[in-house]
């Protein structure tokens, strides 16, 4: 493990429910070739860049996840233009197209996801900031790289908590990313993401978390019925608002914090 990319407590074994059934392949094969049409689709134009209209690249974020049969509802304030760090807690790899949906925006995106197929190659064209999160001696680079994309008033789009969790739980916001919005007097944009059940309950079929492979949450996503995206954009923290990246960090936190150990307990309980 990183020093500065903690690993969550949570595994597809111990967190995630069941979904799907045999009757649900057909409507699930439908959803994964809609998804990946759009992926696609979205490689092909990626060449276009600062073209494409920010509104088309949102809506085209939110027609990716209702394509795989969650539906989608953004909350809360619009994310101001301008330099802006945009911020929010892990749990799927439908936070990438949620966040966008809410403002297109470069990524920070670990090292290995440029091999990934189709996305791999769809994140590279889009700007994503690739980072080894291995190496502790690449994160002043990394910062300076966030700010400075921040001063030249590009949005930039950053998970702090490091890694995924099961969306029952949540990590703490790791404070270097911060340092780039408090050196290039940015906006703080913070997002809070949450996956229910089309009822009320919290689900964490979308999780994509431990060992599980990027297939397995996608066919998971794709095989459930009634999953529901929430987006809730909370009030923006305006430049100079908080004297260092802790309390920033602290301020943009979503919700409470529930540490490993507490975790660990109700797994076992």
């Amino acid at each position: 493990m990183s020093v500065w990319q903690p690993s969550a407590p949570c595994t597809p074994g111990a967190c995630i429910e069941a979904t799907g059934s045999a009757t649900a392949v057909p409507r699930a094969v439908l959803r994964m070739a809609a998804v990946v049409a759009l992926v696609l689709a979205g490689v092909v134009l990626s060449p276009l860049g600062g073209r494409i209209p920010a509104e088309l690249v949102k809506r085209w974020c939110r027609w990716i996840v209702r394509a795989a049969g969650v539906q989608v509802r953004i909350t809360g304030t619009t994310a101001p233009t301008g330099g802006l760090l945009l911020v929010a807690n892990h749990i799927s790899w439908l936070d990438i197209p949620l966040l966008a949906a809410v403002r297109p925006a470069r990524m920070l995106a670990k090292s290995d996801i440029r091999d990934w197929p189709v996305a791999g190659p769809l994140a590279a064209r889009g700007g994503a900031m690739f980072i080894d999160r291995n190496r502790l001696r690449a994160l002043p680079e990394t910062v300076a790289r966030i700010a400075d994309a921040l001063r030249e008033g590009q949005a930039v789009g950053v998970f702090p908590e490091g890694s995924t969790w099961c969306g029952r739980a949540q990590g703490t916001f790791r404070r270097a990313v911060f340092q780039a919005a408090l050196d290039a007097g940015a906006t703080v944009q913070p997002v809070r993401l949450h996956y229910r059940i089309a009822g009320g309950t919290a689900s964490t079929a979308p999780a994509f978390i431990g060992d599980d492979s990027l297939l397995a949450s996608v066919w998971r996503v794709v095989s459930a019925r009634g999953l529901v995206a929430e987006v809730d954009v909370r009030d923006a923290i305006a430049p100079g608002s908080h004297p260092d990246r802790r309390s920033l960090a602290r301020a943009a936190q979503p919700g409470a914090t529930v540490q490993a150990d507490w975790i660990h307990a109700a797994l076992v309980a």
